[in-house]
């Protein structure tokens, strides 16, 4: 399943600054944590920043599913970033946008997070929580409070402003602490000398209860843990609590209670005191309880047989079951037992080494590689070379003089191979058009980054994700460094062709579409010179006939591809020069021809060809010239990589990964290729040209495709 987990990290992404600020955050390393214990459950995750651009990165990883297809889910670990009822920003958007998620709805948060009306709700439920008074100034008339007392804010969480006070003068100003800092009401409850305890709550039908967990108080019944505790040194847990079965039991009945009273779900932690006594009182409720390494929550959940792993694919499996009546849940390794499936060592192997990865591809962008500029495209495929030679490949160089060399790497030289990989590094913008790296938190973008050179990057992943799982020596690849696709493969398709013929499959890496699509057919291309010039200059009259004549036979050339749509037909380069005083004219245009058939190209050609056949009274007048023909021929999909498809489906499948057709009208390197021979193009990761016409790719696709690759490499 797609798992997206969403954390707040960038603060400043909102429009303005405004109202409570939170200050309540996961750590990086904790919410990657959480990624890689899902990860090794199988799930295909990504880690999301919750500010105001999330709907973009939810659309991108999670786009609207297909009748029968899984949903993804959101795990929500956001606290929000301002406001009121911060806790249900994310769920509330994701309700809009219909998407899962873990964790209560934005009502139980609101509740939850709302100090007063939480102990309200408990009171009209006849659930002990000690007596309270709420002031908006510390002006207010303090006559009824009965002291010992505690202050804390209406609406924080993680012990935020919380302060015991023993008369009035402390207590105003307390009270006004938290008015200013906090910037809403403070909450004065009655203060509860005695013993601190917490249950962690799993689930909605039933409702799991964890061992109940006391904070070791070292015997001070007037002690509390602050903010400053949890944060620098955390109070020691004792868990199982020391107390009677009966108390025990009778703790968790009340926490079950109050979660279901405020209509929470999936997962909670109830904070208790027990007085002298021996009677329970409820002072509040988490409905996002931590997850944190020394957090009472977790700690709780392990004396239950949860080690962390188990925890957190367990929170996903209740709100799956509780969202699709299903479970997710799969048996993980034991903490003894290291063992992890393929898909999951993988994919932790490439995440983990997705900074350099993205350093590397950097690099790449930045070199300018005009297929033209034959020592960028050197100093890039010298960068390639580099890489695979460490993964063991052998390379083999084919010198060119008006392009990069071309280079052939291969694992098993002198051997038939069952995938040969198309790697084309070259591009058609000079340098005074070329964009170098750039990033935002999304995507990545740069001259080539989607064309050609992400691919590139997915592909050297991949195989060291091979090599890591010591499957690299089990698969026979070869690789095609190709410097000149831009101008349509004029010396490397000779190459291309001997190199295919010795292989079972070809795949190439130009990049996949934002469908998560692959590309398994492409268009042929043809490009012709269509030249008219003006040979009678006596009548200035010929000059109009001959313009009639070339702008018609153009116009006709160009509807031969109307309510055609199989073919495409485009000027491109047109000129057409005339004077009527000295009787002169002159036409020249390049025609670009798309088409999917070479049947059907030919009869365009007789067509166009007929066009523009002179007449026999202006054979004298004028002179025409038709140069050109077929540059590439079409990539017809054929039953072969028809197979390859289902094969490619069938393993975005395991990955949770849509993988869709995609007819692409563009030609390519792959089109020079045999028609008979398995091939698949468009693997590198998902992206294209935005509306100011930069070219992108989405982030998180450079591991997935790397991922599905390696899977594709792997299984052979």
């Amino acid at each position: 399943m797609k798992v997206a987990i969403i954390y707040n990290k960038d603060i400043t992404g909102v429009i303005n600054t405004l109202g409570m600020q939170n200050r309540e955050f996961y750590k990086e390393e904790q919410v990657k944590r959480v990624a890689n214990c899902l990860e090794k459950a199988g799930h295909n995750v990504s880690i999301l920043d919750g500010n105001m651009y999330i709907i973009e990165r939810l659309q991108n990883f999670m786009p609207r599913t297909i009748e029968g297809e899984q949903m993804g889910m959101v795990f929500n670990m956001a606290y929000g970033i301002q406001g009121e009822s911060r806790y249900t920003h994310i769920p509330s958007m994701l309700e809009m946008l219909g998407i899962p998620y873990v964790g209560s709805n934005p009502s139980g948060h609101a509740l939850a997070l709302d100090k007063v009306m939480t102990k309200i709700i408990w009171q009209s439920k006849g659930l002990p929580t000690p007596d309270f008074w709420v002031f908006n100034s510390p002006n207010d008339d303090l006559s009824g409070v009965k002291f010992p007392v505690i202050v804390k804010p209406k609406m924080e969480s993680v012990s935020f402003g919380l302060k015991v006070v023993y008369n009035e003068e402390d207590l105003r100003e307390s009270i006004n602490f938290v008015v200013t800092e906090f910037q809403q009401q403070a909450l004065v409850e009655q203060f509860i000398r005695g013993r601190e305890f917490c249950v962690g709550l799993l689930g909605n039908t039933p409702i799991e209860a964890f061992p109940v967990l006391e904070i070791d108080l070292e015997g001070n019944p007037d002690g509390i843990q602050t903010v400053t505790d949890k944060k620098e040194k955390p109070k020691q847990k004792i868990c199982p609590a020391n107390i009677s079965p009966e108390l025990s039991d009778e703790m968790i009945k009340y926490s079950i209670e109050a979660f279901k009273a405020l209509e929470l779900r999936d997962f909670a932690r109830v904070d208790i005191r027990l007085d002298e006594n021996g009677k329970i009182y409820l002072l509040e409720i988490n409905s996002m309880a931590s997850l944190g390494a020394t957090g009472s929550y977790p700690t709780a959940a392990k004396v239950a047989g949860y080690d962390f792993s188990k925890l957190v694919n367990k929170m996903l499996d209740v709100a799956s079951v509780r969202y699709f009546s299903n479970s997710l849940m799969t048996e993980l390794p034991e903490e003894k037992n290291k063992s992890l499936s393929f898909n999951s060592r993988v994919r932790s192997f490439l995440r983990s080494r997705q900074q350099n990865s993205e350093a590397l591809l950097k690099k790449m962008v930045n070199i300018d590689t005009h297929v033209r500029n034959i020592e960028g495209v050197n100093e890039c495929a010298s960068l390639i070379r580099n890489e695979l030679s460490q993964l063991g490949f052998a390379h083999e160089v084919f010198p060119q003089y008006e392009v990069g060399n071309m280079m052939y790497f291969s694992n098993s030289f002198g051997e038939d191979v069952d995938y040969l990989i198309l790697m084309p590094i070259d591009d058609f913008q000079k340098l005074d058009q070329h964009e170098n790296f750039s990033e935002t938190e999304h995507r990545l973008y740069g001259t080539g980054v989607w064309e050609s050179k992400a691919g590139v990057m997915a592909c050297i992943s991949a195989l060291q994700s091979l090599r890591f799982t010591k499957q690299i020596r089990k698969t026979k690849i070869g690789i095609v460094l190709i410097t000149d696709n831009a101008i349509s493969g004029k010396f490397s398709r000779k190459l291309i062709r001997e190199k295919a013929m010795k292989a079972k499959t070809v795949l190439s890496l130009h990049g996949g579409g934002l469908e998560d699509t692959v590309v398994t057919s492409r268009s042929g291309s043809a490009l012709f010179s269509y030249n008219l010039k003006l040979m009678d200059n006596t009548q200035a009259e010929n000059v109009t006939n001959i313009s009639q004549l070339y702008f018609k036979t153009l116009a006709s050339i160009i509807d031969l591809s109307k309510n055609n749509p199989e073919n495409v037909i485009a000027p491109y380069e047109s000129e057409f020069k005339s004077n009527i005083f000295k009787v002169h004219a002159y036409g020249t245009s390049k025609i670009s021809i798309r088409f999917n058939s070479e049947e059907e190209f030919k009869q365009l050609e007789s067509k166009i060809k007929k066009m523009i056949t002179l007449p026999k009274v202006r054979k004298k007048d004028c002179q025409v010239q038709l140069e050109g023909g077929v540059s590439r021929p079409p990539m017809e999909c054929n039953n072969a990589s028809s197979a390859l498809f289902k094969r490619i489906k069938s393993v975005g499948r395991s990955i949770d990964t849509r993988i869709q057709v995609e007819h692409r009208w563009s030609s390519s390197d792959i089109c020079s290729i045999d028609k008979n021979i398995a091939k698949i193009d468009g693997l590198g990761p998902i992206g294209g040209f935005d509306k100011q016409k930069s070219e992108f790719i989405l982030r998180h696709s450079l591991v997935d495709r790397a991922l599905l690759l390696s899977l594709i490499l792997g299984e052979k």
